[in-house]
């Protein structure tokens, strides 16, 4: 029986995932009444605005976020929860990183890869934060012109002394530790991560107050006001700041003039199954977080309690599909054929920001407000490593912000109306590129 069910009643104004379902605690912060004043301004409450929160109020500054909707609302609390050192856009971000890097860009982009791992490795355990953290993933294989990509990253790793950590599988290996017949190989590493997202993001809005930070739930910005004291002004009120930072990535419709035309919505589509008992034990025996290494990728893990969280394909019309439950099962029984007509308890959407180079967009709007956007769906480490960037740069360090802010983006006509239309048309044509390798 193909059942879909919703089982918990997810927690209220939260998409009906199974993350809210499972929260450690419900926020519960003020709407914005009134008149405050503050160091910096964050608008967006997910990783970019709370992990650059939390940096900030490291340093001593006082921070005040502002969210329309709930912290984590977005795809910070709805992605797969996989934290791995694959950069979207590495490969343009070198070509044109050259010239200020000049033949360090390669140790920078590497060194890059990994640095949000050890931010939230370390500040999970410096915070107490309870987000099912485990180490643990597999890079799998369909064919074999994916085994030659991946034997060049993994000998890679290893000569920059990755070797203990990383393992190059045959397709024997992998059905050793994946209860799956569909892959040829894949690299085991044991530096990825997986956990929960949204339990991740509530825990460092909880460490970035616990530092003196202000959140504000419920307040959607209608207007950021420039000048030599910039301010964000809400319908209930207004926040007065020396320094402002717009990071709602695809979700706002802010700065529409200089920001439209550079980032487009694409919805990905994930579930979760009932609890698996001992099929769980089966499929995944080692708990490893597993993504595959096409275009449009599967992706996949355990949750805490045994269910299977997938997701995979994606919408690049910006629109949300009806059906996420349909359009996944078969990629679940083709992947797993014990778990034919298994049932699905959780079916949710995701918006990404995508970008058309793939590489985050960092910049000013004015001489001080900046924005930060743009992870396309590899969001989880990306904007962790960006928040300290941005940190960084509002206290004066430009270095890196720089080396990001050089980067030349595609600004398409239209916005979203010629946007996607082109992002769609560039999906379609990767997608016959990978059927015929």
């Amino acid at each position: 029986m193909n059942a879909i069910t919703q089982p918990v009643k997810p927690a209220a104004e939260r998409a009906p995932s199974y993350y809210s379902a499972s929260l450690n605690f419900e926020t519960d912060y003020p709407t914005l009444q009134g008149s405050v004043s503050v160091d910096v301004a964050i608008i967006g409450g997910g990783f970019t605005g709370v992990a650059t929160a939390v940096e900030l109020a490291e340093r001593g500054l006082k921070v005040a976020v502002i969210e329309t909707h709930k912290i984590g609302w977005g795809a910070t609390g709805r992605n797969g929860g996989q934290v791995t050192g694959s950069l979207s856009g590495d490969e343009a971000m070198r070509k044109q990183m050259r010239n200020s890097l000049g033949e360090e860009v390669d140790d920078f982009i590497w060194h890059l890869r990994w640095r949000g791992h050890q931010i939230i490795k370390s500040r999970v355990e410096k915070y107490g934060i309870d987000c099912d953290l485990k180490h643990g993933h597999l890079h799998a294989a369909m064919k074999p012109v994916h085994m030659d990509e991946l034997r060049a990253s993994y000998e890679e790793a290893v000569r920059r002394g990755m070797g203990e950590e990383v393992t190059l599988l045959d397709a024997a290996g992998v059905r050793a530790q994946l209860g799956s017949e569909l892959y040829c190989g894949a690299i085991r590493n044991n530096r990825n991560m997986h956990l929960h997202p949204l339990n991740l993001c509530i825990g460092e809005a909880k460490a970035a107050e616990s530092l003196g930070a202000l959140i504000f739930e419920h307040s959607e910005v209608l207007e950021i006001v420039h000048g030599a004291r910039p301010a964000v002004v809400t319908r209930g009120g207004r926040i007065e700041a020396k320094q402002v930072l717009l990071a709602g990535d695809v979700y706002h419709k802010l700065e529409r003039k200089q920001l439209k035309g550079l980032i487009f919505p694409a919805m990905g589509g994930i579930v979760t199954t009932a609890p698996l008992g001992e099929l769980a034990r089966e499929i995944n025996p080692q708990d490893l977080a597993v993504y595959d290494c096409r275009f449009v990728l599967d992706y996949y893990r355990l949750t805490a309690d045994g269910r299977l969280l997938f997701g995979g394909g994606c919408n690049y019309s910006g629109r949300d599909s009806r059906d996420i439950a349909g359009e996944l099962r078969p990629c679940i029984e083709r992947t797993f054929p014990q778990l034919k007509g298994v049932q699905i308890d959780f079916q949710w959407s995701c918006a990404m920001g995508i970008v058309m180079n793939r590489i985050p967009q960092l910049g000013k709007l004015s001489s001080n407000v900046w924005y930060c956007q743009g992870y396309s769906g590899h969001g989880i480490a990306t904007t962790h490593i960006m928040g300290e960037i941005m940190a960084k740069a509002i206290t004066g360090d430009l270095e890196q912000y720089d080396t990001f802010a050089a980067c030349r983006h595609i600004k398409v006509p239209l916005g979203d109306q010629l946007g996607n239309p082109m992002l769609a048309a560039g999906m379609w044509y990767y997608q016959m590129l990978e059927k015929l390798r």
